[in-house]
């Protein structure tokens, strides 16, 4: 599972706040236009590791002033794990801000990477280093729920439980009460050992027959997830799979819930009912969905499997045989369930 899951997910917790477009520091010196421009166009015909040169190359050109280019440079450094590339250009973005939100996003970003390369090279050393850049963050904006967020995280990985759990309870008594992000935090409060899990993102969706899903209220059943679309041909390949899978594991503790991206509702809805998919479904519209870019989705379709707590255990891209997996899982997600009630 790749490292971007875990910050689009974290992404998503920033406050309207402090999550700005960065559109004030594009490039002034001509030339580092000219290649901030071709990083864009990389990016359109997703070519990230072009991309990401050419960003850097526009921040050079620009003196190292080119807030943009450092902004993408950590997301795409992240993603493509280019840690000294992303960690240039975030010490480059501190030394740069100025105004006390500007500071609490540049140190926030900080340590978002840090956390990112911490749980990808498994070094304490780095947790700590997030923590110190969170704790940062919060000393320039004290209400930014994302910092206290992330700050619990890498407490977590330190093993500092009982702070983890402070800083959780914090962001809880900042979300409102409906918020997939303040259920999740609530379950790290009482489970601090799932922070440093690969969690699946916390996310709230509605489904076709007017169900809402969140990840957090499937606590204790195995979820499949699978992102798909009409217009994908080894999509409806795999339909008649999804399908026996959906009817095989019903009435067991097994969601199976498929994502579309397409555009057209109509079309999708028309398809859905047309081929007998009774399962929950939900469209997100495309890869750029919020659903799909939490998950790093970027070829369909695409399977992800989450075990009763959340954590995630398998992806897929393309059909795949899971039934095997999924009743080991569903296997333990009952014998947890009955040791629950025993306790009771």
């Amino acid at each position: 599972m790749r490292t971007a899951v875990t910050l689009l997910a974290m992404a998503c917790l920033a406050s309207s706040l402090l999550a700005q477009d960065k559109t004030e520091g594009l490039p002034t010196n001509e030339k580092a236009q000219r290649s901030y421009n071709e990083a864009l166009d990389y990016l359109h015909r997703r070519m990230k590791g072009a991309a990401l040169d050419a960003f850097k190359k526009a921040d050079k050109q620009d003196g190292g002033h080119c807030g943009a280019c450092q902004t993408k440079m950590i997301l795409y450094g992240i993603e493509l794990h280019e840690w000294k590339t992303a960690e240039s250009a975030a010490e480059e973005a501190v030394q740069q801000a100025q105004g006390a939100k500007s500071v609490a996003l540049a140190h926030y970003d900080f340590g978002s990477l840090l956390l990112a390369e911490g749980a990808d090279k498994r070094k304490d050393e780095l947790f700590s280093r997030a923590d110190d850049e969170f704790t940062k963050a919060l000393e320039a904006v004290a209400k930014f729920p994302a910092a206290v967020f992330g700050d619990g995280q890498a407490l977590a990985h330190l093993k500092q439980d009982d702070a983890a759990k402070a800083r959780f309870q914090q962001f809880v008594d900042m979300r409102p009460d409906d918020s997939p992000d303040r259920q999740r935090a609530l379950r790290f409060v009482s489970q601090p050992e799932l922070a440093r899990a690969r969690m699946a993102p916390p996310f709230a969706i509605t489904t076709t027959n007017g169900t809402r899903l969140s990840m957090d209220d499937l606590a204790g059943k195995v979820v499949l997830i699978d992102f798909w679309a009409t217009w994908c041909a080894p999509c409806r390949e795999a339909l008649p799979h999804m399908r026996e899978i959906a009817k095989k594991f019903q009435g067991q503790p097994l969601v199976v819930l498929s994502v579309s991206l397409d555009s057209d509702e109509d079309k999708w809805k028309e398809f859905v009912a047309k081929n007998d998919m009774t399962w929950p479904q939900y469209r997100d519209g495309g890869f750029t969905g919020t659903i799909a870019k939490m998950f790093a989705v970027e070829a369909i379709p695409h399977t992800f499997t989450i075990d009763a707590d959340g954590v995630l255990q398998d992806e897929h891209i393309g059909d795949a045989s899971i039934e095997g997996k999924l009743k080991k899982l569903i296997a333990k997600a009952r014998e947890t369930q009955t040791t629950a009630k025993t306790a009771q």
